[in-house]
């Protein structure tokens, strides 16, 4: 048994990973979320010409062999392989050598990444070769490919971790969810070390038809690079993304006995449910509400410590009403001063991957002090009346960042990270 939670185990983030639309390295997605670079388009993995939604934040000229071999890139499903790309690049700006380590020691190393559909293609594709070609023909591969766990175990594998290897699948939620569970790995002893974060690769004809067919997505197909307008009074829903990204989560002791620089520091979060709808929120946001106040709580955190939000911001008519009156209601009167943006205005929904992309730019906004924009924002929603940062980066200090996951079935999460001072 490890040892009870201890508060005074510090979790820090010493590296950062991401394949993202608009950016297939961390660099790259940072600088462009900041400049407004937006990664929506027509859909180029297949032709959507019979499609009513013809739009999607897909990560275009991706080799899966910068993370794996050819020949296990064939064998593995796209989610896996941006998390595998993801995980790696973490692990190489973290410094950290796990080839170093002592066996020993990658027992105490974990892998969270989290996703909310794993491998759908491989149902698919699995599928039409069984009705096609026959039985016989369907790839030995398939099952552990559209595997959800199979992200973090390939990570897992590549470096010989032995520590605990876990995926949660909670929509939207997902990769939130992934930071509460390496706080609770590092503080209740039994990771020195994890590797957290999701994946996700949904642009696919179902997907795309179902959600279209929900009335989820927008339709704004003749102007995909603006489609996604988060809290504007135009907007017609999100736009579906795919993507990954990864961070290191170390103890602080950890992390500072290998001469590492901690970026960030993880402080706390909560979980709640909505028990409303199987898609759509809660409308008076009581759960989002109950999420971010414990969220703070268990941070130790006051609404007036809070610089920036990192909203789950999908630009559906009831999300963002929602996520602002939830706001509202947790900030009282603290609600108007801080700034809110929401990185689904350039990179579209990546679902199980969409709170690590919001951890990420809650990262680069502490280490850079300047917030991305909220893009695509010219006209905002009336009942959207708070500071959504529109259109142009803001340069501020930050030193306290809220993160907003808010997912299918009514699943939410909000995490808290801090800049590192030393402290």
């Amino acid at each position: 048994m490890p040892p009870s939670s201890d508060p005074a185990r510090r979790a820090v983030i010493t590296g950062l990973g991401a394949v993202m639309p608009n950016g297939g390295d961390f660099p790259t997605y940072w600088g462009n979320l900041v400049a407004g670079v937006s990664g929506t388009r027509r859909i180029r993995s297949f032709d959507p010409a019979n499609f009513e939604v013809k739009i999607a934040a897909e990560v275009l000229d991706f080799d899966p062999t910068v993370a794996m071999d050819a020949k296990m890139a064939r064998r593995m499903s796209r989610f896996i392989q941006f998390a595998m790309a993801a995980g790696k690049e973490a692990v190489a700006s973290s410094g950290i050598d796990f080839a170093a380590m002592s066996q020993d020691q990658r027992d105490r190393v974990g892998v969270v990444m989290n996703t909310g559909g794993g491998g759908i293609e491989q149902i698919i594709d699995g599928t039409h070769v069984s009705d096609t070609k026959g039985p016989r023909f369907v790839s030995p591969f398939a099952v552990p490919a559209l595997s959800g766990s199979m992200g973090a175990c390939m990570l897992s594998m590549e470096y010989g971790l032995t520590g605990p290897v876990m995926t949660q699948v909670a929509a939207c939620a997902s990769s939130v969810i992934a930071f509460h569970d390496a706080l609770r790995l590092i503080r209740d002893g039994e990771c020195d070390v994890v590797i957290t974060g999701g994946a996700e690769a949904p642009v696919l004809p179902m997907a795309i038809a179902a959600l279209g067919n929900m009335g989820a997505l927008s339709k704004r197909n003749d102007d995909g690079e603006h489609a996604s307008r988060p809290f504007d009074s135009s907007r017609d829903g999100f736009v579906l993304g795919e993507g990954g990204g990864a961070v290191i989560v170390e103890s602080l002791e950890h992390a500072l006995a290998r001469g590492a620089t901690p970026l960030a520091e993880i402080l706390g979060g909560a979980l709640t449910s909505d028990a409303f709808h199987i898609s759509a929120p809660e409308p008076t946001g009581r759960g989002a509400t109950r999420a971010m106040t414990n969220a703070l709580r268990n941070a130790g955190v006051a609404t007036d410590e809070i610089d920036y939000i990192v909203a789950h911001g999908t630009a559906t008519p009831l999300n963002d009403v929602t996520e602002t009156r939830a706001i509202k209601a947790t900030f009282g009167v603290q609600a108007s001063r801080v700034p809110i943006s929401s990185p689904k205005s350039m990179i579209g929904h990546l679902v199980g991957a969409a709170g690590i992309a919001s951890a990420l730019a809650a990262c680069g906004a502490i280490r850079d002090q300047i917030i991305p924009p909220t893009a695509n924002l010219h006209s905002p929603d009336p009942e959207c009346d708070l500071d959504y940062v529109p259109l142009t980066a803001r340069p501020a200090k930050i030193d306290t960042v809220m993160v907003n996951g808010f997912g299918f079935g009514g699943q939410n999460a909000v995490a808290i990270f801090r800049r590192y001072t030393g402290a």
